[in-house]
């Protein structure tokens, strides 16, 4: 990576709320952050922390209920014609959690992947448009053949294959991995995500990488984004979040992996995370930076505490 980083994705102070019968849902609450150019941006957290609605909230599925998010530039959830929509939507594609839910029963594996191309006119004739899903299927190790079946046909990872050769039809620039690997087996998670890698070299794509398992996203992400009741509450390096993780919702995330060592684990004791241990009162926390580009939300008490332990 360059050392002047060209900024691709910004999202500037978001709030995703839903109303309910109870009152409001604050899904996503006030969040901030940068993705650049050729990078892996992960957003890690339990369920219901609101990564996946951030995802969809960046990608326009949701309209934000506040702050902007920005795409090269150019705000997403701008005024947009139909037409500067579509071309809008060809630069950001999504890969889906659930490879079983996500593809038309009704659809052959052909159809499904060529249904990109048709929309933004990509392919000049039947030949071609078969000739690049072709391409497609066997870019994610899908072989020709396999374009005249349906997605029963297919494995939990044959599948998501096919989701991620549908993403890259449209060629974008982008790409949302809502939790891609969480329905697939151990054995397969790991192929899949080579595979991402493989495409991201290959292609010089960006991702925001969605998941609640750390491991993985420490070995796919450049940075990294803890995300707790919908906030980001520590922002770094996936290398410097498992060498000094600082907030104690990220210290309790990482004591609950487990480690292929009977040793280790017959000792590993598990944090538990309290968050009535910050009382903030009526100080607001905010994201402050602790070291160069590792950035926790603390209260100003907290700031000089870490400040303190990690210089």
């Amino acid at each position: 990576m360059t050392k002047q980083r060209e900024k691709l994705i910004e999202v500037k102070n978001v709030k995703q709320h839903f109303d309910v019968s109870g009152g409001v849902v604050k899904a996503v609450n006030d969040i901030s952050f940068d993705i650049y150019r050729g990078e892996t941006f992960g957003l890690v957290g339990e369920s219901g922390c609101g990564k996946s609605t951030t995802g969809r909230t960046i990608i326009r599925l949701y309209d934000a209920t506040a702050g902007e998010v920005l795409f090269d530039g150019e705000n997403v959830h701008g005024k947009k014609s139909r037409a500067e929509l579509k071309k809008f939507n060809r630069k950001m594609q999504m890969i889906f959690q659930d490879p079983y839910a996500s593809l038309n029963p009704r659809m052959t594996v052909g159809d499904i992947i060529a249904e990109g191309i048709d929309i933004h006119g990509l392919a000049k004739g039947k030949k071609e448009r078969m000739d690049r899903v072709h391409e497609l299927l066997n870019t994610v190790g899908l072989n020709k053949e396999h374009a005249n079946r349906f997605p029963h046909e297919f494995s939990g990872g044959q599948r998501q294959r096919i989701g991620i050769a549908r993403a890259l039809a449209v060629e974008p620039e982008f790409i949302i991995a809502d939790e891609p690997i969480s329905a697939l087996d151990v054995s397969i998670q790991a192929q899949v995500v080579n595979l991402l890698k493989q495409l991201q070299r290959e292609k010089g794509l960006t991702y925001l990488f969605i998941a609640h398992d750390l491991s993985m996203v420490k070995y796919i992400s450049d940075r990294i984004g803890v995300m707790y009741r919908g906030q980001i509450v520590e922002l770094t390096t996936s290398e410097e979040l498992y060498a000094n993780p600082m907030h104690p919702y990220t210290k309790s995330l990482l004591s609950a992996i487990p480690l292929p060592d009977p040793d280790y684990e017959r000792n590993r004791k598990r944090i538990v995370y309290d968050p009535s241990q910050h009382q903030y009162g009526e100080e607001a926390p905010t994201m402050r930076e602790i070291r160069p580009g590792h950035f926790v939300l603390c209260s100003e008490a907290e700031y000089k505490k870490y400040k303190e332990v990690y210089q």
